[in-house]
């Protein structure tokens, strides 16, 4: 007689219900690992924007010329007497007007030198070197050249004599009419080199496929560009408008040192008028209220255009990640 075996089953190990799953919190080393990285940083932070921007606020509200205690409170005078004052509102059209500027003329020229430099043409790399070079001076040894150059009989008038244009020869910085125009070629000259290299980058971006399929297809090369390589270009364009208008909003150095905002306060602009009434005139109180004024139109803007413009940029960028 033969033993039969009987097959023994493992018992399956009941699987939890779904509603019983719990997700685990974060550690107590996970929140140390965070505060470590991000301490310094906040800390950083908050001692270097957030509490100066505390500090000018709380100043704005007193008429104070820098020495001696807070005794002359005014509340919102400084600003009321600021937003009210003719100069300012004029600082702040030259502002928009150079911000308008950049957009109308640096974004176009930016894009099709990018365009053009992104081709296989001989010397490539030495042109964008010299297209580059104007970015890496500094606005203080930017803006003495130029005024050495813009200078009645300088450099600027003599060669337009020299090639048949005398008829041009303005008073480049003393004619309140073109200063303004003058300063903003000089911001041209100085910063499209930065777009252009932004703009370079964004192009290396566009597959090359497209443009073969869009060409196979019977699209010209205007038609490409328009279609196909633009769009694509979008969200480097929408990342340069953002720069560019903050930058026109807080240009300073080389309207300062070029200038001074004059003549007749024709080429002032909001830091420059913060500069004059807060540290020249020593209206430390009022300056401070300027400081706050400036900070708020760039906080809004940055704002604003955060939620139109760059919100799907974003928004994509963060999904890419999390994919």
């Amino acid at each position: 007689m033969t033993a039969t075996s009987t097959p023994v089953r493992a018992a399956a190990r009941p699987s939890a219900p779904a509603s019983r799953v719990r997700v685990r919190k974060p550690g107590v080393r996970k929140k140390l690992e965070l505060a470590f990285l991000l301490g310094p940083a906040l800390l950083l932070f908050a001692g270097f924007v957030l509490v100066p921007i505390g500090i000018a606020a709380f100043y704005s509200l007193y008429e104070w010329n820098g020495f001696g205690p807070l005794d002359d409170f005014v509340g919102l005078d400084n600003y009321t007497e600021a937003l009210s004052g003719s100069v300012f509102q004029g600082a702040i059209g030259h502002n928009l007007i150079i911000a308008g500027l950049s957009l109308v003329v640096q974004l176009p020229l930016s894009i099709g030198l990018a365009m053009l430099l992104n081709r296989k043409l001989r010397g490539r790399a030495v042109l964008r070197a010299l297209v580059f070079a104007p970015y890496v001076l500094s606005e203080a040894i930017t803006a003495v050249i130029w005024l050495l150059m813009l200078q009645p009989e300088g450099f600027v008038d003599q060669t337009l004599r020299a090639i048949g244009l005398g008829g041009l020869v303005q008073h480049w910085l003393a004619d309140p009419g073109i200063v303004l125009y003058t300063l903003f070629a000089v911001i041209t000259w100085k910063y499209i080199g930065f777009g252009i290299i932004l703009l370079l980058a964004g192009l290396q971006g566009v597959p090359a496929e497209l443009r073969e399929a869009a060409s196979l297809d019977g699209a010209s090369a205007w038609q490409t560009t328009r279609h196909v390589v633009l769009p694509l270009l979008g969200p480097t364009i929408r990342i340069w408008v953002f720069l560019s208008v903050i930058g026109s909003l807080q240009l300073f150095d080389l309207v300062w040192i070029m200038t001074l905002g004059g003549p007749a306060n024709s080429s002032a602009t909001m830091a420059t008028y913060l500069v004059d009434h807060g540290f020249k005139r020593y209206e430390f109180g009022f300056g401070s209220a300027v400081a706050v004024i400036l900070f708020v139109i760039c906080f809004v803007f940055a704002l604003v255009y955060q939620r139109f413009a760059l919100r799907r940029d974003t928004d994509g960028a963060l999904t890419r990640m999390v994919d």
